[in-house]
């Protein structure tokens, strides 16, 4: 048997990076996933999976959000995966990449949370899983201002829904992972004026001496999804090779 055998799990950012190795980590457990991404046609390729659904969702959209949660009668797991890495010192971040960062990064899951909450308070078991970051309350990390800002606000969210419902089944946890060698980050090196040397500093950050895989931290995200976490709960959970410490 898998170790998610049964359980319902919705995912964002499923299109790639940690989303698409989580999803597909789910799945190969024994979950029905419901995949969801604004990218489509990264995300049809999911659908090659047994066991995975796809949708297309833009999480900053309560509209889209509702009109997904009146399609899924139930659901055991929510994942919040979504986000954007702005780079820069709060002296780079014009107010309109302050609002998108916080849109994307943490008021998406406040509506997702809030949208599909209910869904497991009715059968009065849940469990919410958020992407955070080790930039955030856990280290200072240079260029990184909004994007810290917003990791730290979702450790502080997690903390408050497992606090707020820990006595009605719902269990919430947030992943803080370093640097994960994902599409995303390869993009962003790519739109660095050197994009070698760019690579070469994230690399000597590393105590490891390499970045994490995605599929590393989805590793971590089946153990939080399933039952062998259940006595786990407001808990930041860091995956970064030791960059913390």
């Amino acid at each position: 048997m898998g170790r998610l055998d049964g359980k319902v799990i919705l995912l964002s950012a499923a299109a790639q990076g940690i989303g698409r190795a989580a999803a597909i980590a789910f799945a190969k457990e024994g979950a029905m996933v419901i995949a969801t991404d604004i990218n489509e046609s990264k995300l049809r390729e999911l659908e090659e999976y047994s066991g995975i659904q796809t949708r297309l969702l833009d999480v900053t959209s309560r509209e889209q959000i509702e009109n997904l949660a009146k399609e899924i009668e139930r659901i055991d797991v929510l994942c919040n995966v979504a986000g954007f890495v702005h780079h820069g010192t709060i002296l780079e971040c014009e107010e309109t990449d302050w609002n998108f960062t916080m849109n994307l990064n943490i008021r998406s899951m406040y509506l997702m949370i809030k949208t599909f909450l209910p869904k497991m308070l009715a059968k009065k078991s849940g469990n919410i899983i958020n992407m955070s970051s080790v930039a955030s309350s856990i280290k200072g990390v240079v260029n990184r201002c909004v994007y810290s800002t917003s990791k730290a606000a979702i450790i502080g969210l997690t903390k408050s829904i497992a606090a707020d419902f820990i006595g009605q089944g719902i269990r919430c946890n947030c992943i803080c992972p370093g640097t994960v060698d994902t599409p995303s980050l390869h993009e962003r090196i790519q739109a660095r004026p050197n994009p070698e040397q760019a690579l070469k500093d994230f690399l000597a950050r590393q105590k490891t001496g390499r970045m994490a895989t995605a599929e590393e931290v989805a590793h971590l995200f089946v153990y939080l999804a399933s039952d062998e976490s259940a006595y786990m709960t407001g808990n930041e959970l860091i995956i970064d090779g030791g960059w913390s410490l």
